[in-house]
């Protein structure tokens, strides 16, 4: 399957396990053979305990704060805007204080190799770096945190439209905050909070920022590199 894939969160039937309401909004069943997204909700308490087998996993904070339980042992203090790096034989817990939901955008992808070098990556702390005209985004999990295979980053789109452009790597995108319309295979579809897209690489596409502020997505793509480069650009 190609020609790239968008479904709203809300329109995922959720899987409940304790104190996690989970949300498989993008995999092979939609044409994404190499990368999983989901989307997490977690209430008050203490998850039951979770394992990556031999994939590895970035998870991204977008709403509540809490620990992350590494193995039974190392904690790490989770916040809005944290990117998180898990590799294959992991194990994790995730302890929300509550009584506010933590939610948590989770990307699984096969591992070829990490050498991973820190777990949490606050998006305070990484620099702006410029993509297209007054386009920035923020790379959170990569190769500098021993990520070799796929790279986590937030990207910032104001308003207005670009032209349409495609990437070599296979990437799945979460909007977080704006509105818009994606314009891929010939169709316009309606962009708001909470929408999950697949691109296939070299699937031409465009994110049109159709409100006053700017639009903030989420995107992890495979094989790892910088969000800014492009395989074509449209002469529009």
């Amino acid at each position: 399957m190609s020609g790239g894939y968008l479904v709203a969160e809300r329109a995922v039937p959720p899987r409940v396990s304790g104190t996690v309401e989970e949300r498989v909004t993008i995999d092979s069943s939609c044409g994404c053979e190499r990368l999983e997204q989901r989307v997490l909700r977690l209430g008050a308490g203490r998850s039951d305990e979770r394992r990556t087998g031999g994939a590895q996993e970035v998870l991204y904070v977008e709403a509540g704060s809490g620990t992350l339980h590494l193995d039974g042992g190392d904690a790490h203090p989770l916040e809005p805007g944290t990117g998180a790096f898990l590799v294959p034989g992991d194990a994790y817990a995730v302890d929300n204080p509550g009584p506010v939901e933590l939610k948590i955008v989770s990307v699984t992808a096969p591992c070829e190799g990490s050498a991973r070098s820190r777990v949490i990556v606050r998006y305070d702390d990484r620099p702006p770096l410029p993509a297209t005209p007054n386009r920035e985004f923020r790379l959170l999990v990569d190769q500098e945190a021993g990520c070799l295979d796929v790279t986590q980053f937030v990207g910032l789109i104001p308003p207005g439209r670009a032209p349409m452009h495609s990437h070599a790597y296979d990437e799945v995108v979460y909007v977080l905050e704006g509105e818009g319309v994606l314009h891929l295979g010939g169709k316009d579809t309606v962009l708001e909070p909470g929408t999950c897209i697949h691109l296939p690489p070299l699937e031409e596409h465009c994110l049109e920022n159709t409100g006053p502020t700017p639009m903030r997505v989420l995107g992890v793509f495979h094989p790892s590199g910088s969000p800014a480069s492009k395989a074509s650009v449209a002469n529009d």
